[in-house]
């Protein structure tokens, strides 16, 4: 038998001023983490305490399609390094002119330099054929799991920890190196590793790749392109 649910409900309420700034300040500092890695190994109750963290995410039907493999191995991040390798000589060749000189310019060096990589995946199959939720946006799987990788993220930003999402490669190629079976998704390789300098605004806006969007021409009023009114900005 279970529990009726009206029976684990709990008082709901805002954090306290400081908590909740604590919640914004990791969301505004939180960075795509490319070459400041230091080599320091990270402890492996931290390690925990991020993976709780990410498993902590909502997920579509509650299916839990994630899987996370955890990857100190010197040679195997090597051999994900040169998959991602062959893949940013590909991905250089799509830009051209000064774009593809800026993106060469990139330091990409995340995957030897952090000492931790985590290979976060999705299992398309784990809640069965039909998913609650799931129904009428099959992709919905995914993005479950892209909700544990910002879970993840934000987690290790307060514990001081940067993470790099890579997504620059082939899945067939991850897939070969850590044994991921062929009906999974590979969702990205994130490098994680303890840094003590972050950069205090986006990576790519600072070296002129792209600029953050202003946030009122994102937001509609009510239907498509209907501009939010002034005073409820």
């Amino acid at each position: 038998m279970h529990d009726e649910p009206n029976d684990h409900l709990v008082r709901a309420g805002a954090f306290s001023v400081e908590e909740r700034e604590a919640v914004y300040r990791a969301i505004r500092t939180r960075r795509d983490v490319r070459d400041q890695f230091l080599p320091d190994p990270l402890p492996e109750e931290l390690i925990t305490r991020l993976l709780k963290a990410a498993h902590s995410a909502p997920s579509v039907g509650f299916m839990q399609p994630w899987n996370f493999l955890v990857v100190r191995d010197v040679a195997r991040r090597e051999a994900v390094w040169r998959a991602f390798a062959k893949a940013n000589e590909e991905a250089a060749g799509m830009f051209a002119g000064e774009q593809r000189d800026s993106y060469l310019r990139l330091k990409l060096e995340g995957i030897r330099k952090a000492p931790l990589g985590i290979c976060v995946t999705c299992d398309p199959t784990r809640g069965g054929p039909v998913v609650l939720g799931r129904t009428h946006n099959p992709r919905m799987d995914s993005y479950s799991t892209v909700c544990a990788v910002q879970n993840l993220w934000l987690a290790a930003r307060a514990e001081g920890v940067g993470v790099g999402w890579v997504s620059i490669f082939h899945q067939a190629d991850l897939r070969a190196v850590l044994g991921i079976p062929g009906h999974v998704e590979v969702i990205g390789w994130f490098c994680l590793g303890y840094v003590d300098r972050l950069y205090d605004q986006p990576e790519l806006a600072l070296k002129g790749w792209r600029q953050r969007l202003p946030v009122e021409e994102l937001v509609f009023d009510e239907v498509w392109g209907n501009p939010r009114p002034t005073e409820a900005r």
